[in-house]
């Protein structure tokens, strides 16, 4: 059996490429079913069916022979012992990387515990921006998953539908390949509906008879009006699918008698100009349903559909839906972007031209906000409504004319962001029409939409998050909040290294030279000076640390004593002779030797911290943080028994050792909170020592977490990445 499926697959391409070679294909061929061996699927066929099945799909889409290679050996990786680079040594890199590409996806299964389920969804569309073949296979696999779905558990099918109604069947739509998506849709119903989906299969069977005769004699009376006026056109009845059926019967609460449009005539011409031709000639032989007209070849659906819809009332007084296209936009609304792929003999095959890019740029948005949004459900959440939004949608015009689609619900504001993000920011009212409208006016279909916007705008409101449709808007006007939460975090840390210099008595204006400024920010791994007074203003870094950090390059520049002359006095009389002591721990004591070294508990100083010894009595040196409270408070004479300390050999000790660094994270107390910041711990390989939190009554979330890291650097990475999460307001670094 799977042998005979391979000879159907070799004459699919023969078709579209009668010059192709085929080794490469028989190889793979050979392959997968050396690797799949004695495998087995549910319903006792050998496993080798399921890839040379999907490898048919993709061949009936017309893909180029890389796409059908990877269908096949789409799951040896994954369920064999072959590896990526075997695939890669075996054929090529293209090749290699599509298989890794589905591989990464091959574990996704539907649940409703949505936090699990996110960060698969996350790999697809990284993987799909890559390269836009790896979603085609995976929608083929799934086709054919759910043709042989019967095999199942029944909680399995029901699972599988249901992810497919919700993600997959909605993505097949977006890139415009009906094909796929109206048989997913089916079947999907098929499991989870039954009985109303055997229903309507079986009054459809009833009716059949009659609506095809009344359909056919439509037809036959067309194509004599067209064949009158010499337009040459293929005109034929086609049924609509069980899935629309349905859901016209539950948004429309009608039952199959009082649906007409149960069939749908269609014309397939040479061009455009000949597609409104037969429109008006249909409109003479029937009389239109007025409001039910759309011309979507001059506004194209953003997943590049083009035809022309009209409903018309035929000869027994029934409607019944009319669609005239091209056979080029015909083959476009059959296989979406896979109609327009461009395969290049003996070179690497592109996705898309350039001139199709555009037609995918709801990809590149789902990767934008997704970067942005660290709660998995909110991601869900906003995944399946951008998926589905653009089922239905409505367009508008620009003053100038432009034509922008939206989804139905839309609002100037989205308008606004669609146009561009400095628009909507600067966006202080709209006119619709000529009128003045509210900021929560759901666009119509035809309006013409001017946005007022003005210079002393102060912003958007976060009221708009509750209005507005698109997630592009949304995404827009979440970085406009988190920039300004910037500009803020900027004006305080500078604030608070003034102050911190003031209650030093020290000339901040004097020490912040451009060199010395440039080295701090260097030091910590940041662009500008206004990024380490962001990094200050959320407490990312201590305020200490940079002044001590400036004022040391200071003294160096102008090569002032570092040393006090009581501190010196106290080390000379505290040993015999002034040199220098490495400890174990990679610090550097100057004028104590033979003297224990031990790292203060009250502030937990790391590698890259500015640090300075403290000489007790009888326990050694104590090492502290500069910013430590405890040497802020020092009284004069207990100041005298500061001493220099500073790391050594960092890199070194950062890969050997781990030191406790103490974080108090200030959030929102919403569920998954704690999950998502221990995943954020988890990732970057951070033993969590201790944790503890409360809530408090203005409902936040304090975390008290004591973790053990390398350096400061690493400390200043997941700072960063906590901050990220959504509903963290402040992460800073605690002395206990």
């Amino acid at each position: 059996m799977p042998e005979k499926a391979f000879q159907e697959l070799i004459t699919k391409i023969k078709k579209y490429h009668p010059a192709e070679n085929f080794d490469l294909v028989e190889k793979a061929y050979n392959l997968a079913r050396e690797a799949h061996g004695k495998q087995v699927r549910k319903s006792g066929e050998p496993y080798l069916i399921h890839p040379v099945a999907v490898a048919n799909i993709l061949a009936e889409l017309e893909l180029d022979k890389e796409s059908i290679i990877a269908g096949i050996l789409h799951d040896v990786v994954e369920d064999t012992d072959y590896t990526v680079e075997d695939i890669k040594e075996m054929f090529n890199e293209e090749i290699a990387l599509l298989v890794d590409g589905v591989t990464k996806l091959g574990a996704i299964s539907y649940t409703s515990k949505e936090e699990i389920q996110a960060e698969n969804y996350r790999k697809m569309f990284l993987a799909m921006a890559k390269d836009i073949r790896v979603i085609l296979i995976k929608l083929a696999d799934r086709l054919h998953n759910l043709r042989t779905l019967i095999y199942m558990p029944e909680h399995k099918q029901k699972e599988k539908a249901k992810e497919t109604l919700d993600i997959y069947a909605p993505l097949a739509h977006r890139l415009g390949i009906s094909k796929i998506k109206v048989e997913m849709e089916d079947l999907a119903l098929r499991y989870l509906d039954k009985e109303a989906y055997y229903d309507i299969v079986e009054k459809i069977k009833r009716k059949r008879s009659d609506r095809e005769r009344y359909i056919n004699s439509v037809v036959e009376n067309v194509r004599e009006q067209l064949e009158e006026v010499g337009i040459e056109a293929e005109v034929f009845g086609r049924p609509k699918h069980f899935f629309s059926i349905y859901k016209k019967m539950v948004n429309q609460n009608k039952t199959i008698d009082q649906i007409y449009d149960l069939f749908a005539v269609r014309a397939i011409v040479d061009s455009v100009k000949d597609c409104y031709g037969v429109l008006g000639i249909i409109h003479e032989l029937y009389t239109p349903v007025p409001g039910r007209f759309k011309d979507y070849i001059a506004m194209p659906k953003p997943n590049m559909y083009q035809s022309l819809h009209t409903t018309l009332i035929g000869p027994e007084g029934e409607p019944f839906e009319m669609q005239i296209r091209t056979l080029e936009m015909h083959r476009t609304a059959e296989f979406g972007i896979a109609a327009h792929w461009k395969y290049k003999e003996g070179k690497t095959a592109q996705s898309i031209e350039r001139s199709e890019e555009q037609k995918i740029d709801w990809l590149r948005q789902i990767l934008e906000w997704q970067r942005d949004m660290s709660d998995n459900k909110e991601f869900m959440d906003v995944l399946k409504s951008d998926l589905d939004v653009y089922s239905d949608q409505v367009y508008a015009f620009t003053p100038s004319g432009d034509v922008i689609n939206l989804p139905k619900g839309s609002t100037p504001i989205d308008f606004a962001y669609y146009i561009h993000s400095a628009v909507g920011n600067k966006m202080v009212g709209a006119r619709v029409n000529g009128k003045i409208v509210t900021f929560d006016y759901k666009v119509r279909n035809g309006d013409r939409i001017e946005i007022i916007t003005s210079q002393n705008s102060s912003g958007p409101s976060r009221d708009w998050l509750k209005v507005v449709k698109s997630s592009q808007a949304k995404t827009k006007i979440n970085q406009w909040f988190r920039k300004q939460f910037k500009e803020e975090n900027i004006t305080k840390g500078k604030d608070l290294i003034e102050k911190y210099a003031k209650t030093k008595n020290l000339p901040l204006p004097k020490l912040m030279e451009a060199e010395a400024m440039e080295m701090v920010y260097r030091k910590y791994g940041f662009k500008d000076w206004d990024s380490v007074c962001a990094a200050v203003g959320h407490g990312g870094l201590k305020e200490g640390q940079i002044v001590n950090r400036l004022q040391e390059q200071y003294k160096k520049k102008h090569k002032e004593e570092v040393h006090p002359e009581d501190i010196i006095k106290e080390i000379n009389e505290n040993s015999s002779k002034v040199t220098s002591k490495k400890s174990k721990s990679g610090i550097i004591v100057k004028g104590i030797e033979d003297l224990a070294v031990r790292f203060s508990r009250c502030c937990s100083p790391v590698p890259g911290d500015e640090i300075v010894g403290f000489i007790t009595r009888g326990r050694g040196v104590s090492i502290h943080r500069t910013d430590c409270v405890n040497m802020i408070n020092l009284t004069d004479e207990e100041r005298a028994r500061l001493i220099e300390a500073e790391w050594q050999f960092i890199e070194k000790v950062a890969s050997n050792m781990l030191y406790k660094a103490e974080l108090q994270i200030d959030a929102d107390d919403r569920s998954g909170m704690l999950v998502d910041v221990s995943r954020v711990l988890t990732d970057e390989g951070v033993p969590i020592r201790s944790m503890n939190a409360r809530t408090t009554n203005n409902h936040r979330s304090i975390f008290n977490i004591t973790i053990e890291i390398r350096n400061a650097e690493q400390l200043n990475i997941i700072t960063k990445k906590l901050y990220n999460i959504s509903g963290v307001y402040d992460v800073m670094r605690t002395n206990s």
